[in-house]
């Protein structure tokens, strides 16, 4: 656990809990009984799974299905709400983490159900407000902030090598022949593990990695730069392409206060 862990009633299908994760926090591979659903206030949390990575900026959330094996890092000082959901054929509709949007209104019942200390009678305020946080997570809009790794023992080393370089220009062809294989094969290959165009993952890696920068406040330059961009605006372009904002507005968010 992080710091200063606090949590609504647990005896019922649904609990609010709040969380705050000083920088550079790890949580080691762990699961739970229930669905977690993490919601940043502020901060950044990679989640990484057995398939892949799941990054969650300041105004999303991560879903993470009961029993699935994971692992927390923090980048900044995170301030997090979220709830646990137990399993039922309503809720258990996926086995794979995903990147949501959190709207207003669930944002405003997981800070209420906060507040719940006693328990919950039938047909109170209390079991409507639980209830429609229910019905409100089964509507969430799933955002591509997610890096796919293959399963394949030579393409994962493939793909930690480029996480490891992103500022190395990585082509289809250069890189099929690094592998001694041709730039077909790769590509065939790349798309049946992960889902993706080599090309396209590649962007999504140093997508990732400029989310966890850019909450550290680097400097988009720096950031731009060591991701191989030639200059910020090109940087800016892409940032822009992917997530639907500008890097400062997503900045702007780690300095909004969320109620």
């Amino acid at each position: 656990m992080g710091k200063n862990f606090e949590h609504g009633f647990l005896d019922y299908p649904v609990y609010a809990f709040s969380e705050n994760y000083p920088h550079g926090h790890i949580e080691d591979w762990h699961s739970h009984d229930r669905i977690q659903l993490i919601h940043t206030l502020s901060g950044v949390i990679r989640v990484q799974t057995h398939e892949g990575i799941w990054i969650t900026p300041p105004g999303r959330g991560v879903w993470i299905p009961a029993q699935k094996p994971h692992a927390l890092l923090s980048s900044g000082d995170v301030k997090a709400r979220g709830v646990f959901i137990e399993v039922s054929p309503q809720t258990n509709t996926l086995d794979q983490c995903r990147v949501v949007a959190i709207p207003a209104l669930l944002r405003e019942l997981m800070s209420s159900a906060m507040q719940i200390r006693t328990s919950i009678q039938t047909n109170s305020r209390n079991e409507r407000l639980l209830q429609l946080i229910l019905d409100e997570v089964r509507l969430l809009p799933t955002l591509a902030f997610n890096l796919t790794d293959p399963q394949n023992p030579k393409l994962q080393q493939l793909c930690q090598r480029i996480k490891d370089n992103l500022a190395v220009a990585w082509t289809l062809e250069d890189t099929a022949e690094q592998l001694h294989m041709s730039s077909k094969t790769l590509a065939r290959h790349f798309q049946k593990e992960t889902g993706l165009h080599f090309s396209h993952w590649v962007r999504q890696a140093k997508l990732m990695q400029a989310m966890i920068d850019l909450g550290m406040n680097k400097p988009v330059l720096n950031v731009a730069l060591d991701l191989g961009y030639d200059s910020p605006s090109a940087f800016s372009a892409m940032f822009k392409r992917e997530t639907s904002m500008t890097p400062s507005v997503y900045l702007k968010q780690f300095s909004e206060t969320y109620t």
